[in-house]
């Protein structure tokens, strides 16, 4: 150990952000700033992760949750339940566009993925397995090329004064366009529509309660920083309370800032911000922006990171980017284009158990630099990632125990003894990632 590894080491202390310390301490008290989401991380190993079990009808998904369940996942996220435009003969591949996303009638949950009934039995076999069940949530807007007949809408029942959207730093344009076409609803009373957003409003309240009354644990709320702040802050969230039911919101947005308004009006978010940083990374870049990176940073109660999804592709580091993910603070969700092709991997298998039951508390960075990354899960968990392809990567530092074998969990490397001093030399193979615990 050299001096500039001492020196080094002793100027990576634990993250200091004024947000992260006082998120923490309400959550440690039993309180949310959010009001909603997860509950604090415990001191303790163990921690959720959550699958997005997407492209299957319900019956299939349902044939497939012992699986789930087997693989270690905690719940599943499914796509959006109501009767909806497209049809499976529409897609153009896997995945283009997905299902669910350009609704009808919220009133109908028979779609198709299945009927009501069959549903009903997706969410009770999760349960009998021991798996959360979020549902996808669509409030935002209606379907396009249909103008504007809906069963349960009319036009002035939308926004549209705007038309599509051509600015996204248009704020306006943002929460009162066509995204991508798709009608826009008018949840507020704004913009001539007084008399009409209780109406909207009413038949989203219904809509939300026919989710809850499957028996589902949480929403997965759709576009959300297309609806304004006032409406998730004032109504959904509240309903959601009522209900008994989680949420978390898709702000597809890259500022940690932006992403955290919406979480303070009630709700956890997924994590675009790291999102973006983990596109950079793990394409062979630079593992020292990873410290500090993201809402998981600032407020991991509320924070779902993720390394792909329906709407986003995976960086070309797949493995290594899951490393990360399913080893700092926050809840994962985990992507299937093909279930068979995820569930089937053994080295995410294995990440989901080390996750599940070895991670725990807060976060120490102990070492980062261009090709190497090491952080402690306080007192739990041990992390060395290296994005290096032809080299192995070694340095010592510092941790929280003393005099302590650390057993390897990764299958790559040996076990290692940290020192009277609490020092480690921790070493890493090219590309590769380990996982020590006492």
């Amino acid at each position: 150990m050299t001096e500039d590894n001492d020196r080094s080491s002793k100027q990576s202390t634990e993250r200091t952000i004024s947000r992260r310390t006082l998120v923490r301490g309400a959550a440690i008290a039993g309180l949310s700033l959010a009001g909603a989401g997860a509950a604090s991380p415990a001191a303790a190993a163990g921690e959720r992760v959550f699958f997005q079990y997407f492209h299957e009808t319900w019956p299939t998904i349902t044939d497939d949750l012992s699986r789930v369940a087997d693989r270690g996942y905690d719940g599943v996220w499914i796509q959006a339940p109501q009767e909806s435009e497209l049809t499976w003969e529409e897609q153009d591949g896997r995945n283009d566009p997905p299902l669910g996303y350009q609704p009808v009638d919220f009133r109908s949950f028979d779609s198709e993925f299945g009927t009501e009934d069959d549903l009903q039995r997706l969410i009770n076999t999760a349960h009998e397995h021991g798996l959360e069940v979020y549902v996808d949530c669509v409030m935002n807007h209606m379907a396009a090329n249909r103008g504007y007949d809906f069963p349960q809408f009319g036009e002035e029942h939308f926004h549209t004064d705007v038309g599509s959207i051509d600015n996204w730093d248009d704020e306006h344009q943002v929460e009162h366009g066509n995204l991508l076409g798709l009608k826009d609803l008018a949840q507020l009373e704004r913009h001539g529509h007084e008399d009409t957003a209780p109406y909207v409003r009413e038949q989203l309240y219904e809509y939300m309660q026919k989710i809850a009354s499957f028996g589902a644990d949480g929403y997965r709320y759709d576009a959300v920083k297309h609806v304004e702040a006032e409406f998730w802050d004032q109504y959904a969230n509240s309903w959601a309370d009522e209900f008994n039911m989680n949420r978390v919101g898709e702000v597809f947005d890259g500022g940690v800032d932006y992403v955290q308004n919406y979480i303070d009006t009630g709700m956890d978010a997924f994590d675009y911000p790291l999102y973006f940083v983990l596109n950079d990374v793990f394409d062979y870049g630079d593992m020292s922006q990873l410290e500090g990176a993201g809402v998981t940073a600032q407020d991991p109660w509320h924070a779902w990171p993720f390394v792909q999804n329906h709407d986003e592709g995976a960086p070309p580091q797949y493995h290594l980017a899951h490393a990360h993910a399913l080893t700092i603070e926050g809840t994962p969700m985990v992507y299937n284009l093909y279930p068979d092709e995820i569930l089937d991997d053994d080295a995410i298998t294995n990440m989901v158990w080390v996750k599940t039951n070895l991670a725990g508390g807060a976060t120490y960075w102990r070492h980062t630099d261009a090709d190497l990354a090491i952080y402690e899960r306080e007192n739990n968990l041990l992390v060395g990632l290296n994005n290096n392809t032809d080299e192995w990567r070694s340095e010592w530092v510092s941790t929280t125990w003393s005099d302590e074998s650390l057993n390897d969990y990764s299958g790559t490397v040996d076990d290692v003894t940290v020192d009277d001093n609490g020092w480690v030399e921790v070493s890493v193979p090219p590309e590769g990632w380990v996982f020590y615990a006492p």
